[in-house]
């Protein structure tokens, strides 16, 4: 088997703009929560925001994704009021400052959320619980846009009890296909929908294992694929094992590595999207990818 795949050949549309999938692009994460366990609330203020984004442009990013709720395992929970004054002066500043071709996801379950965000200039929604939501499914096909729909298992305070599989690849996969069925006969288009292996959630080590290594059948399911580990807890186990000392003890930036390299392994088993908060070093790493497959007939 060649070491290098062409990515699978998907499209999305939002607005006026269509994003070629056949080609790698890296989603820049912008976290506007005080909490946020990665960068805790250093850009929660709008011109911080709006830097961050114009420099994660810069650095190769293509989409931008913007969430005003901590996802993490017993993060506070927030409420729609705050979360949408997180998330939409963001939105409209951005497309102010950074103009109308950058992609912005917006990471939300909430439907009052996202519809705010989509009305200041949103294009894409990236959910964690898969449109569970009330009224989140209908939004989603009423407004008409790409929606990444993500693997998970209970709530973020729940996950980690239910992180059981007799075969964890399957089994994603199989819940993936049931909520794509659901979604869609709820009116969701299924050329809108994107998924989220989910990783980082209701999945433990070896889940991580095994479903990294066999990303590539989930390309089975037809539809593109979004990857995001960035800076996840299951890296700093990676890194705990490598029996080396001075790498086994790092702080949350310091898995950037290891995260790049796991975005490399997803790319060449056909995520097209890959979700960082280091865009400059996973951009090195596209380039080295990219580069090479052209050289590979």
């Amino acid at each position: 088997m060649s070491l290098f795949q062409p990515l699978p050949s998907y499209k999305i549309s939002s607005r006026d703009k269509t994003l070629d999938l056949s080609q790698p692009h890296i989603m820049g994460i912008l976290n506007v929560t005080p909490d946020s366990f990665s960068d805790g609330g250093q850009f929660t203020l709008v011109d911080k925001a709006v830097a961050h984004c114009q420099q994660m442009i810069n650095e190769g990013a293509t989409i931008i994704d913007i969430g005003g709720e901590s996802t993490r395992p017993n993060a506070d929970t927030v409420s729609t009021a705050e979360e949408m004054q997180r998330v939409v002066p963001v939105v409209r500043a951005i497309r102010q400052h950074c103009g109308e071709d950058i992609w912005l996801s917006i990471d939300t379950s909430n439907p009052e959320v996202m519809n705010a965000a989509f009305d200041a200039g949103a294009d894409i929604w990236n959910d964690v619980r898969a449109l569970k939501r009330e009224g989140a499914t209908a939004l989603a096909a009423e407004l008409d846009i790409p929606i990444m729909l993500m693997h998970m298992r209970g709530e973020p305070t729940t996950m980690n009890n239910l992180a059981q599989y007799d075969d964890v690849v399957d089994e994603v996969m199989s819940e993936l296909t049931t909520r794509i069925e659901e979604v869609t006969s709820l009116g969701v288009k299924r050329e809108n929908i994107i998924i989220d292996p989910g990783f980082g959630f209701a999945k433990d080590y070896e889940h991580h294992c095994v479903l990294l290594s066999q990303l590539k059948s989930l390309q089975a399911l037809g539809l593109p694929m979004m990857f995001g580990i960035s800076r996840k807890r299951f890296l700093a186990e990676v890194l705990s094992k490598s029996g080396v000392e001075v790498v086994a003890t790092t702080k949350v930036v310091d898995r950037d590595v290891v995260g790049t390299a796991a975005g490399l392994f997803a790319l060449q088993q056909g995520a097209s999207i890959i979700r960082t908060h280091n865009v400059a070093m996973m951009q090195q790493a596209v380039a080295l990818c990219s580069q090479l497959s052209a050289y590979h007939h």
